[in-house]
């Protein structure tokens, strides 16, 4: 016998009706619908896998950039030495030249007559010191026996001495005069690449100055001139007397350089000096270094900038700049404990090399960085510990934190992790 529904009255209205049949539905559904199976409550996921590096102590070379400006080694400002007209030039502009090779003729007709004029002064100056020496000469017998008086002799020796005098005049001046007349051909003084030249042909020269005609520059080897901040030396020369840090060499630092365009120079160069003194101005303290360049390729008055090893660490902790966690209250990184919990560790890191920041406290060798995976770690949190790939995915060893010679010295930007 089936069950039978109750009537509906009905006179009831359709919105009374249609509650009844959406509430009678709602039963039903329920009554068939069973809980789904699922985890058991109160589970915990899985730690975070993150990328961590052991620190370990490594043979660091501490590199600095500074900014400079290449100089040649040798610079020579070819003038006219004497007052004429330039006949000729004798040079391509902008080549190589040799020293001593010609590069103007300037007319030499006035300076070879003067010239003569003090040959000719010479040749009489000698028939004086002759005549002269001819007469003092006769002068002494008779002046022995009395024939003549003594002042008369005496004359005759001061008339010697007045001539060979004036032969000596003669002869400076005689010598003055080939002088000027050599420099109507201006030669070059160095070996080098001369520039433009600044006269023509024609033009009137060192008529009461000394023209400028061309500049002669010697750029292999070629100089670099470079500034370092003394608070840096300072903190430098007390790290190398304390002995926390060695020197790289008396004034044999091997430097590299790094041009305009952000390549590197492909040839080492060396330190020459260090200045001795402060510049008043800027606080910094002058080097130079030295450079070959037989291609020619680096050029006065480039600016450069030259990594320079001043002193070596032998027992450096360096991590990943991209580790560093850096805020207004200082550095940080995340270390992985025995227990594979996360803890938060303050850290000092003022300088870097290339991509590693060199830590000089706060960590210990053994300790393990979390480089990767930061913002899954939290202090407190447990993690899964893998090692880093390093940025090139190859996977690195323990020591991957200590890499001498990683590159250049700068000021360490903050990560955002």
């Amino acid at each position: 016998m089936s069950a039978s529904r109750p009537a509906l009255p009905s006179r009831l209205p359709a919105v009374v009706i249609l509650v009844f049949i959406l509430f009678s539905a709602g039963i039903l559904a329920g009554c068939g619908d069973k809980p789904a199976a699922g985890p058991a409550a109160g589970t915990p996921p899985p730690p975070a896998e993150v990328a961590v590096v052991t620190i370990a102590p490594t043979r660091l070379a501490l590199t600095t950039e500074l900014p400079g400006r290449l100089e040649a080694s040798r610079v020579a400002q070819v003038r006219a030495r004497v007052p004429g007209i330039v006949l000729k030039r004798t040079f391509e502009e902008g080549s190589n030249v040799k020293a001593g090779q010609v590069l103007f003729r300037i007319d030499p007709a006035s300076l070879q007559a003067t010239f003569s004029s003090t040959q000719a002064s010479v040749a009489k100056a000698e028939a004086n010191v002759a005549q002269a020496a001819l007469k003092v000469q006769r002068y002494k017998p008779l002046v022995d026996t009395n024939a003549i008086s003594k002042q008369e002799y005496d004359d005759a020796l001061t008339a010697q001495k007045q001539a060979s005098a004036d032969l000596a005049t003669a002869t400076a001046s005689r010598q003055s005069a080939g002088l000027n007349l050599g420099y109507a051909t201006v030669t070059a003084p160095i070996a080098g690449r001369i520039g433009r030249a600044q006269v023509t042909e024609g033009a009137l020269v060192g008529q009461g100055e000394a023209t400028p005609l061309a500049t002669v520059q010697q750029v292999d080897p070629i100089y670099v001139n470079l500034t370092q901040s003394s608070t840096e030396v300072l903190r430098l020369r007390r790290a190398l007397s304390s002995g926390k840090l060695q020197a790289a060499g008396e004034n044999a630092a091997r430097v590299t350089l790094v041009t305009e365009d952000g390549q590197a120079y492909p040839q080492p160069g060396r330190l020459l000096f260090s200045d001795l003194t402060v510049d008043e101005s800027s606080g910094a303290v002058s080097l130079r270094a030295e450079f070959p360049n037989p291609g020619r390729m680096l050029l006065p008055g480039m600016y450069v900038r030259a990594r320079l090893e001043q002193a070596v660490n032998e027992a450096a902790l360096t991590v990943p700049q991209q580790a560093i966690q850096r805020t207004n209250d200082g550095a940080s990184v995340m270390v992985v404990g025995a227990d594979n919990k996360v803890a938060a560790r303050p850290v000092k890191a003022d300088a870097s090399q290339g991509n590693l920041a060199i830590v000089t406290s706060g960590l210990k060798p053994g300790e393990r960085v979390i480089v990767e995976g930061l913002q899954k770690a939290k202090p407190g949190a447990t993690v899964k510990p893998v090692q880093w790939a390093g940025a090139n995915g190859v996977p690195t060893p323990a020591a991957t934190a200590g890499v001498a010679n990683a590159g250049t010295a700068a000021t360490p930007k903050p990560q955002s992790n």
